[in-house]
């Protein structure tokens, strides 16, 4: 049976035998045992399928990583420690040195600087382009050694919708995988994958999560995407492995190479492994998805008019207010709501939205974003705080943007505490 995204939240992942645990078992342990020693010999070699060491594969993390990418309607699926690590497995998962990523620029801080300046330090260039401009414009922006495409379903935190399909269309006409980070959306209002998307990541930290209780990310393969009719750029998964025996992954593995590739290679050899404790509290907040997320959205929505409508605000972000510039991409994309994240500024400037931020009663600082309390960061002076006013202005972060990640809580109440810090 196929089941609608309410029940796989509740019911995914783990499907319990006779006698077995309702919930989802928490298999805290580093090892498992075997036999015989070929049976541990055979799990080694990709023969078998199995657990022999959590670095690479736990099977707590295993059923939570099923329900997510039956979440997005994907074929395979892998958490990561985090979701910095799932962007940067995603990347490398299929690029080395010399290679290059065409990426949009409006994107978290963090990975921007991960592209920017980490991965450059390994020999992989990115160059970071407006999404807004016109095909003809974007395709520039290729290279012959280009090797995917990377955006945000919705940027954080300056909240640029994304045109999907065109992204999609662009990197499949150079022969690309189109990577896009779902974190904000989550597949409950978007499903990337149905617009043409190739692979899905997610910080799992934020709505999945939804309790800032641990962090982890996600990386979640459509299956889609054909390695083989593009070996000599994607030769680490249609050549032999030889640190494998020679296996070549997409000839035994099919639609499964790419995570089985992740997993193998990356997770073997950089560790980036969630802690099945943090995947059975993320499980818990999978479960509780999608009432939660129409809340936020609910929120954020009076919210934002909110804002809208007062005198001291000089401007307002949020794709659900018809005066936006991605109200039209939202309808397509996310007919049911985007996140409980708004963008804006007051007059005043930059010190002004600072001061703001600190009289605030309800709404707390803290460097965190999409959980079930409504909390407030200003990125130039945190998230993004290592980036120049230039790279500021090209990942859309006006200094004066505040970032309100509206919670779950009564809307009256969020408001009426922005009112009094305004007013203060």
């Amino acid at each position: 049976m196929s089941f609608k995204p309410e029940t796989i939240c509740i019911q995914g992942g783990w499907q319990p035998k006779k006698g077995e645990p309702r919930v989802v078992p928490i298999y805290q342990s580093t090892t498992f045992k075997y036999e015989t020693s070929d049976q541990m010999g055979r799990l080694f070699d990709l023969e078998d399928s199995g657990y022999f060491y959590t670095r690479l594969q736990n099977p707590t993390n295993d059923c939570v990583a099923q329900k997510i990418c039956d979440l997005e309607g994907g074929v395979a699926a892998m958490l990561t420690s985090s979701g910095q690590a799932a962007n940067f497995y995603a990347i490398f998962n299929i690029c080395e040195a010399g290679d290059h990523v065409v990426c949009s620029a409006p994107i978290y801080g963090g990975t921007f600087n991960l592209f920017g300046t980490t991965m450059k330090k390994l020999g992989i260039e990115f160059t970071f382009v407006d999404p807004d401009l016109p095909v003809e414009e974007l395709n520039k922006a290729f290279q012959d050694n280009t090797k995917a495409v990377f955006a945000e379903t919705i940027s954080n935190p300056s909240l640029v919708v994304l045109d999907i399909e065109k992204f999609a269309n662009m990197a499949h006409e150079h022969g690309v995988p189109l990577i896009i980070d779902n974190t904000f959306a989550t597949p409950i209002n978007c499903r990337p994958f149905e617009w043409g998307a190739d692979i899905v990541t997610h910080s799992t930290t934020k709505y999945m999560d939804g309790h800032a209780t641990c962090v982890g990310g996600c990386i979640v393969d459509s299956g889609n995407f054909d390695w083989e009719k593009y070996g000599d750029k994607f030769h680490g998964l249609t050549t032999p492995d030889e640190s494998y025996h020679g296996i070549v992954y997409t000839q035994r593995f099919g639609k499964a190479a790419y995570i089985t590739k992740a997993t193998a290679q990356l997770m073997r050899d950089l560790g980036s492994i969630q802690a099945p404790q943090n995947a059975f509290l993320l499980n818990l907040g999978l479960e509780t998805l999608h009432l939660r997320v129409p809340r936020h959205c609910e929120n954020a929505q009076k919210v934002a008019e909110f804002l809208e409508s007062c005198d001291k605000v000089a401007w307002v972000n949020y794709s659900g207010l018809k005066s936006s510039k991605y109200y039209e991409l939202a309808q397509k994309y996310l007919p049911n709501g985007s996140c409980g994240v708004i963008s804006f500024g007051l007059k005043g400037g930059r010190e002004e939205s600072i001061r703001f931020m600190d009289h605030l009663k309800l709404a707390a600082i803290v460097t965190h974003v999409a959980d079930a309390r409504t909390c407030v960061l200003h990125p130039a002076s945190h998230t993004h705080r290592q980036m120049t006013e230039e790279q500021l202005i090209e990942a859309g972060v006006q200094p004066d943007l505040i970032r309100l990640s509206v919670g779950i809580e009564n809307a009256e109440d969020i408001i009426q505490d922005l009112k009094q810090a305004m007013e203060a």
